[in-house]
């Protein structure tokens, strides 16, 4: 049966009852109503009117006015003759009460009148002796139906109070225990009715609902367990260090090689705030701070090793819920590349002399006490000899370069004549820009603070970017040279009227081994790159201006000496 057709039918019946015990309680109330009325209406009215009458009989004799009230009364009660025998007695009264009035004198008919008001009264208190036992009879049925109902419709709220509650709230509170379990996660919860109405319909679909969650949680249970353990063997076997952090900075991970170079066990700080690690864990502390710094040096492995950390942000609809730490083993790579310089190292070392003995021997094939050479000797001899002047500045390059890669630039940091470092580097390009013609206009401001800077390195940086400006330039123009001071600094400036670089070039012309596409210029493309490590080693910069088909502009900036080390020097390594 349907929960709406009980609670119909349970309150149609209360609402029976009620109207039931409301009709009764209506007919019996009504009934004694009348009963009562009856008795004083008519009987006690009789009554009244009898004694009425006796009262003024017993006045007659003396007063005139009885005859009035008695014949009064004794219409009245001719006009309430309601019981049998009753209208006998009143005619029998008005009979000799119409004697006594022919002749009031005379007495003798006083015992008549006095028998017939008698009758009357006699009359009358039997009918209401009768109709109040009818009254008490008729109140007993009431009080035995209306107690009747009573009791019924009690017993039937009491049942319906104690059971219906539980009809409703039974079913609601396992539903909400189940519903509880189902969003624990619980899905093996089931809810049993014997029920066949709607909360039974509800049980079942929930139950459906359940098994459909269970089998769906099971399979994707399966699922995610796998590929949890796939991804965590994947990790594991990585050689680059994987940290898993989640977004309130809580370990969620470390893989086998992060535990190595840690020195921390995954399952000493898993779920751990990562902050409170690195308090007692130098390199945690670096990893979650330093966050510029991308390549550190570790001791792992019983060696020094090379890392490159990378911070990866886990996002989810544009939000970040969590960070992993790669810190990838670049220790084979500077291994090759320490081999590879000490390889370019040697090499450079070895070419050097040969092409100085070189240099030397056709330095006496040029001298005329060696002998005369005819004009095609000459040209092969100035072929060899440029030649020559570039290996061994391509060797220099190199050895620079293997300085650079190495670390090691051996610089002596002195207070030196920023005009006599230009001097050095305009003079030792003049033959070159005579071949083409091109003017060196110098400008070197006056009072000029003393430069602080290693005398070799700036000179040869100068030297290599008039060499630059002297190639890029065209033929009878003008290379602009000039030194300027601004607060604590000293630039020195390199300025061709050449084609310029194009934008997208700009930021590549310090890389090595690059070289603008189109110029067909020689050079191995190591030149600038050299000199950015070589200022930078100073504490200086490099920049270049250029507007594409007007020039290009070097600006080298160093520190100025201060006063109070006027004359002293200082020697970096």
């Amino acid at each position: 049966m349907k929960l709406k057709t009980k609670l119909s039918l349970g309150l149609s019946f209360l609402f029976a009852v009620i109207v039931a015990f409301g009709i009764l309680g209506f007919f019996y109330i009504n009934r004694l109503s009348n009963d009562s009325d009856r008795v004083l209406k008519n009987n006690h009215e009789s009554l009244v009117y009898a004694n009425n009458m006796l009262k003024a009989l017993e006045e007659i004799p003396s007063k005139k006015a009885a005859f009035q009230l008695f014949e009064y009364n004794l219409e009245r009660q001719e006009k309430n003759i309601t019981e049998p025998g009753e209208k006998e007695s009143t005619e029998a009264l008005r009979k000799d009460f119409t004697e006594l009035k022919a002749n009031p004198a005379d007495s003798s008919n006083y015992t008549q009148l006095r028998k017939s008001i008698q009758i009357i009264n006699d009359l009358n208190q039997d009918a209401i002796l009768r109709k109040n036992e009818i009254a008490q009879k008729t109140a007993e049925d009431a009080r035995f139906w209306l107690t009747l109902i009573f009791t019924i419709l009690i017993i039937v709220s009491i049942t319906f109070i104690y059971n219906f509650p539980a009809v409703i709230s039974e079913p609601v509170t396992r539903l909400a225990e189940g519903i509880r379990e189902i969003a624990n996660k619980n899905y093996k919860q089931r809810i049993y009715l014997e029920q066949k109405d709607e909360f039974g319909d509800l049980a079942n679909s929930f139950n459906s609902m359940a098994e459909k969650l269970d089998e769906y949680e099971s399979s994707n249970l399966a699922k995610i367990k796998f590929e949890k353990s796939r991804i965590e063997t994947i990790i594991n076997q990585m050689k680059d260090g994987i940290i898993g952090l989640d977004d309130k900075k809580h370990i969620l991970f470390v893989n086998a090689v992060s535990e190595k170079i840690l020195g921390l066990k995954e399952s000493d700080i898993i779920g751990k705030y990562a902050a409170d690690i690195a308090i007692q864990n130098d390199l945690m502390r670096t990893l979650l701070q330093d966050e510029t710094r991308k390549e550190l040096k570790i001791y792992a492995d019983e060696k020094e090793s090379f890392f490159n950390k990378d911070f990866i942000n886990v996002k989810a609809n544009d939000a970040v819920i969590g960070q992993v730490i790669v810190l990838r083993n670049i220790t084979p790579y500077h291994e090759l590349n320490e081999a590879k310089t000490n390889f370019i190292a040697t090499v450079s070392h070895e070419l050097k002399t040969p092409i100085a003995s070189i240099r030397m021997s056709l330095q006496l094939l040029d001298n005329k006490q060696t002998g005369n050479v005819n004009t095609e000797q000459q040209l092969l001899l100035d072929s060899i000899k440029d030649d020559t002047n570039r290996l061994l500045k391509i060797t220099g390059e190199l050895l620079n370069m293997t300085q650079v890669d190495s670390g090691k630039i051996q610089l002596s940091v002195v207070s030196s004549d920023a005009k006599e470092i230009l001097e050095y580097a305009v003079n030792a390009n003049k033959s070159a820009a005579e071949q083409k013609n091109i003017q060196l206009d110098v400008d070197i401001a006056p009072n000029l603070p003393q430069v602080a800077a290693d005398n070799e390195k700036t000179a040869w940086v100068l030297t290599n970017l008039l060499s630059n400006a002297i190639r890029y330039s065209y033929d009878n123009s003008t290379v602009f040279a000039s030194i300027h001071a601004t607060d604590s600094k000293i630039i020195f400036t390199v300025k061709d009227t050449g084609q310029g670089i194009a934008p997208e070039y700009k930021s590549k012309i310090f890389d090595r081994y690059f070289r603008v596409p189109g110029t067909h210029k020689e050079g191995t493309g190591l030149g600038l790159s050299i000199c950015k490590e070589f200022i930078e080693a100073q504490g200086g910069q490099i920049n270049v201006e250029s507007d594409y088909g007007t020039g290009s502009s070097f600006m080298v900036v160093l520190n100025a000496f201060p006063h109070t080390l006027k004359g002293s020097s200082a020697t970096t390594s």
